[in-house]
């Protein structure tokens, strides 16, 4: 499953998630059997050549229909921040469905 995450900077071991409008760079986080298989970034969460399945947010305050019109389901990280803990809270399933 591929992740999207709205990121600060693009090096993987210090990149802290933030709002998407706060968004320097793209990462976007491939898991496959409870592993991180790959990470890329790029400018825009529309640059990349697989469609994410789900993206990240901070909060239920960002707008998730962008990204909802490309079928990916919003989730929200509410005290993670970094790739391993984001990734981390997905496969025990603690990240948290958006409240509209």
């Amino acid at each position: 499953m591929y992740l999207l995450l709205p990121m600060d900077s693009d090096n993987v071991q210090e990149a802290q998630l933030v709002k998407v409008f706060d968004a320097k760079v793209w990462a976007q986080v491939l898991v496959e059997e409870g592993e991180v298989v790959e990470i890329n970034h790029a400018p825009s969460y529309e640059a990349f050549e697989n469609i994410s399945e789900a993206v990240v947010f901070v909060d239920d305050f960002e707008n998730p229909m962008p990204f909802m019109e490309y079928n990916m389901m919003p989730l929200v990280a509410h005290t993670q921040r970094s790739i391993d803990e984001i990734v981390e809270a997905f496969l025990f399933r603690e990240l948290h469905d958006m409240a509209f």
